[in-house]
């Protein structure tokens, strides 16, 4: 999430755009609600406490929020997991309904009922969106 906001390389051209496509209404893109406060916490220490917020709210302005509750939680704990976040976020993910994942870490989420890739992996899964399947079917 912070690739965009924080102009960080290598990884910014390709998460721009998945942001774009959410940004124009190609693709939905959610945040997990759990997810607002790792973002600010780590745009802190890039940032300074001060301009922390701008970042998050650059990604609420684009990004709606998965919930995070009660049973979000349970089919957390309930996950094969070993990190608790990647689990929460999993889950909050399936429970949304989402169709995948973006991060630059799908490795962590093998266990995840919701695929997971990265921005340069999702990149032509959006293309076929905005151009429509070719007539091939590819």
């Amino acid at each position: 999430m912070l690739e965009v906001p924080l102009d960080r390389e290598p990884h910014v051209g390709a998460s721009a755009a998945a942001w774009a496509a959410v940004e124009t209404g190609v693709a939905e893109g959610l945040l997990a609600a759990h997810a607002a406060t790792a973002v600010h916490y780590l745009a802190g220490k890039e940032l300074g406490a001060a301009k922390a917020r701008r970042p998050v709210s650059a990604i609420l302005s684009v990004f709606g929020i998965a919930a995070v509750d009660h049973a979000v939680f349970d089919e957390a704990l309930q996950s094969p997991f070993s990190d608790f976040e990647d689990a929460v976020t999993a889950a909050a993910a399936r429970l949304a309904g989402c169709e995948c994942i973006v991060t630059l870490d799908p490795k962590a989420f093998r266990a995840s009922p919701v695929r997971a890739f990265t921005p340069e992996a999702v990149s032509p899964l959006l293309q076929t969106r905005i151009r429509g399947p070719s007539p091939d079917g590819a």
